[in-house]
């Protein structure tokens, strides 16, 4: 697993959202920034507290010219269904061949209880207007990840 790094050009990308709409990369090329964030799987602990603050933030990313788009290999019907359960209100995308986990570097080996299996990694990467990786958070807290996020935008500007 080779994750990107700072400094690289974003993939481009093309996946579904949980309305069932056709997401691209470049919808927000010179537009806003982009908080690119790959988690393992919708409705899960971890996963909802993290995608619950960035709910809850979702003001403050957009004050800072950031949109934030939540990328797992859940199907759409279970991206639809995290949406609603947790009122979320922002893009989640479904990844479910993990081709855009793949080429950002998030899809791998995982370990858990013992047991071994390919997955994502938790990990987030702060896209520029210029579609540029300009911060890559490999070591995710999803208790404070959208903490973590608003102060990466701030250090950029």
């Amino acid at each position: 697993m080779t994750t990107l790094q700072q400094g690289d050009k974003a993939p481009p990308f093309s996946l579904a959202d949980q309305q069932g709409n056709t997401v691209n990369l470049a919808d927000f090329a010179g537009k806003s920034r982009v908080v690119l964030y790959f988690y393992p799987k919708a409705m899960t602990p971890g996963c909802t507290v993290q995608a619950q603050g960035l709910r809850d933030k979702s003001a403050d990313l957009a004050a800072r010219g950031a949109v934030a788009i939540g990328v797992s290999p859940d199907p759409i019907k279970r991206l639809k269904k995290f949406e609603e359960k947790e009122s979320l209100n922002f893009t989640l995308l479904a990844d479910e061949d993990h081709a855009v986990a793949e080429a950002y570097g998030v899809w791998g080996l995982k370990k858990f209880m013992g047991r071994e299996y390919m997955g994502v990694h938790r990990i987030t990467f702060i896209i520029g207007r210029d579609g540029g990786i300009a911060h890559v958070m490999d070591k995710v807290k999803t208790k404070t990840h959208h903490e973590d996020v608003l102060e990466i935008l701030d250090s950029l500007d």
